[in-house]
């Protein structure tokens, strides 16, 4: 992406996660360094963020959200804190707390305070055991079956109200599995498919909490950066979804993702012990049907899992 004039003071929340370390990076090269702020509850993560500013910020403080937008001037918000599926399944009524009254803070704050525009993930952990399973569509029914997909259900609720109430202009995407070279897995139900290729290559095994045949909804995250940024541009006349976005990468099971880093890695070896995320993953959509959003604002993912594995082999290799 071309460096465009900044014309925008961009936050964004849970900046040290798995989207934040990698969006961080793409924003500031698109919109320049000073157009982006990036926060999260974690002391000054300077490997992370040495490029530009970096801030504490605690998304249950809604005073603390309401003065950095009013101080440094916000205009948009990528609102990117958040607790995952399997750590929510943890600890339920903490993530209920921070996944759902953190945005209500984000909606409220950028509601007073003129913020033109939102960005805030959602997840096919909206979807469960009643959904569709092969090519969920758009307006499949949901049935979240963790707290971290019923505080997503929800949260799309709450960013249609806000922006049928006050029309706030919030925008959404229903990620599958992200994959990242840069982050560490973060408590997601298909983190096995990050967690196999740092395993791969420093033990050349791996005992994966899957089943080998779980096929799964999965995208690179440099697929979903651009996917946010392309959706965050887009016209407001094609965006005809105000909930969120069904986006769609490759689809896999732990079989084939081991089979393919086995041409990386000799005598690669992967066992399977599944655990409590089994369960999760047995509700979860095989294949995501996304043609709303490819036809509205042009969306096309680049990678599939075989450019998806060269790229995080490469990647690793070089970072170790």
């Amino acid at each position: 992406m071309q460096l465009i004039k900044p014309d925008r003071v961009i936050l964004v929340t849970g900046a040290c996660g798995q989207i934040g370390t990698e969006l961080v990076r793409a924003l500031r090269e698109r919109y320049g360094r000073p157009c982006v702020i990036a926060t999260d509850i974690f002391p000054e993560r300077t490997s992370f963020f040495e490029d530009g500013l970096y801030m504490f910020l605690d998304v249950m403080d809604g005073s603390a959200i309401r003065k950095i937008i009013c101080e440094r001037g916000v205009t948009h918000i990528y609102h990117l804190a958040a607790i995952l599926s399997a750590n929510g399944e943890q600890n339920p009524k903490d993530a209920w707390e921070i996944n759902m009254n953190g945005l209500l803070n984000i909606l409220e704050a950028a509601k007073n305070n003129h913020v033109q525009q939102i960005f805030w993930p959602s997840s096919i952990a909206v979807f469960g055991p009643a959904s569709t399973k092969n090519y969920c569509p758009q307006d499949a029914l949901p049935d979240p079956a963790t707290v971290y997909g019923i505080s997503k259900l929800a949260g799309e609720y709450w960013c249609r109200y806000y922006h049928d109430q006050y029309g706030l202009d919030v925008r959404s995407l229903r990620y599958p599995g992200l994959i990242s070279h840069s982050a560490k897995a973060g408590g997601g139900t298909t983190d096995y498919a990050v967690e196999i290729f740092h395993k791969a290559i420093s033990d050349g095994t791996y005992e994966c909490f899957l089943r080998e045949n779980t096929n799964l909804p999965m995208m690179y995250m440099k697929d979903a950066v651009r996917a946010a940024i392309e959706l965050m541009e887009a016209s407001l006349e094609k965006v005809s979804k105000v909930n969120s976005y069904n986006v769609a990468g490759m689809s896999f099971t732990p079989l084939e993702l081991a089979s393919e880093i086995n041409t990386y890695v000799n005598n690669f070896k992967i066992t399977y012990k599944p655990d409590h995320r089994q369960r999760i993953a047995d509700g979860w959509p095989y294949f995501i049907d996304d043609r709303q959003a490819r036809a509205d604002w042009g969306w096309m993912p680049q990678y599939n899992m075989f450019t998806m594995t060269r790229d995080m082999m490469a990647k690793l290799r070089k970072n170790r």
